[in-house]
């Protein structure tokens, strides 16, 4: 007769149990409901806009075009010609692949500064109440912080809950370039934060960039804290599926296939970011030969090699992690299967000395953003691997250097 505890319908279902009262705990730490957009999107609008536009009686281009048309297109127009369609279309053309860098970058501070005057009027609106009110005025010194001088905002589209993306250092002539994905409940308003700063993207990003300059000053490196991804806002299915890291899965390589130059990319790919990393794995050009993944609640395959991807598959936890007690599964479409840190997985162990708790790898000092700043900037000698795995076999003069 089979023992009961044995049947694997049971253990499915004690599985299953197990997820749900995980997520049920995290939810009351910190997660929150899924958001719902509605409405017309900003950005919807702005594109609609330019396809009914016209520059020198000649209509505009479809703003869906491949992205070398579009910067064929705003190459042969002038400075002057770019700069009005930049203030005519301003979230348009903040948020058009193929639009010069530079260009994104101004046209995205006029939306802003939209946005901000929009806001500041909002906060005194009657009609609104005291709770919305005051959302407005957070949103709209968010805004103000957006305006900062020197900040490059690389994509941009209020709406909802806000999609963002911000560049460190030079994107058009760096030899590498780094985009940090972050995870869940990434939005406009906590895009960047001042207590803890490094547990947003803002923080992971700049970190991240200086600790690059530092590890190899000769080599020019450009950081993209990348939040242009609707993330899951806490509990629901949207945090235990794989739904809102297919569409940023999209979204992600986009952005890779349309970067300027011929540079090398590093994706840092932080919690439910590395679920967006493993989804969009398969489809990466070449040009992203690192992946990095932080705090991972799994990536959506059983094996580093099940990520179908040329790019070399980074790994690390800190073992105060509460990701660890996530069960790492997929059953119906709910969890994200294996975990990327145990042994048969195949990643690449790195050590996460010093990075305290699941927010805590690109805090500075810390041996896990060493690590990720040495393989920014191609350093493989410097990277210090996880005890007792030779995360570097294989790598061309590579030596591992230990556990620091």
């Amino acid at each position: 007769m089979t023992s009961f505890d044995s049947s694997p319908q049971l253990n499915v279902w004690r599985a299953l149990l197990a997820l749900a009262v995980v997520f049920v705990m995290l939810a009351t730490t910190g997660w929150t409901a899924v958001r719902n957009h509605r409405g017309a999107s900003p950005l919807e609008a702005s594109l609609s806009a330019w396809e009914r536009g016209h520059l020198g009686g000649h209509r505009l281009p479809d703003p869906d075009a491949s992205a070398g048309y579009l910067a064929h297109f705003f190459a042969t127009l002038t400075a002057a010609q770019r700069t009005r369609l930049a203030a005519r279309y301003p979230l348009a053309v903040g948020n058009m692949e193929g639009a010069p860098v530079e260009l994104r970058y101004r046209a995205n501070r006029l939306a802003i500064e939209q946005q901000r005057r929009l806001e500041r009027k909002r906060m005194r609106d009657s009609r609104l109440s005291p709770g919305g009110q005051q959302l407005a005025g957070r949103r709209m010194h968010r805004y103000e912080d957006l305006l900062g001088a020197g900040r490059q905002i690389l994509a941009f589209d209020p709406m909802g809950s806000g999609r963002i993306a911000e560049v460190f250092g030079d994107l058009d002539r760096a030899d590498r370039i780094s985009v940090v994905v972050p995870g869940v409940d990434t939005d406009l308003l906590t895009f960047q934060r001042t207590n803890r700063p490094y547990s947003a993207p803002v923080g992971m990003a700049g970190a991240l960039f200086e600790q690059e300059r530092t590890a190899d000053p000769s080599v020019r490196t450009a950081v993209i804290a990348w939040a242009d991804y609707t993330s899951p806002s806490g509990l629901g299915m949207d945090a235990a599926t794989a739904m809102r890291a297919d569409d940023g899965a999209v979204r992600l390589n986009e952005l890779v296939r349309t970067l300027p130059g011929r540079s090398s990319v590093a994706l840092y790919c932080h919690s439910y970011g590395s679920v967006v990393c493993g989804v969009a794995a398969h489809d990466l050009p070449d040009r992203v030969t690192d992946i990095a993944v932080a705090g991972s609640p799994g990536m959506r395959a059983a094996t580093a090699a099940g990520l179908r991807t040329s790019a070399q598959v980074w790994a690390m936890r800190d073992a105060s992690d509460w990701i660890q007690d996530v069960p790492h599964l997929e059953f119906g479409g709910i969890g994200h299967g294996a975990d990327p840190v145990s042994g048969a997985f195949g990643a690449r162990l790195l050590s996460a000395d010093g990075a305290h708790g699941h927010a805590g790898y690109f805090t500075p000092g810390t041996t896990s953003l060493r690590n990720l700043a040495a393989i920014g900037v191609g350093a493989y000698r410097a990277v210090a691997c996880a005890k007792d795995d030779a995360c570097l076999t294989g790598l061309p003069g590579a030596v591992a250097v230990g556990r620091a």
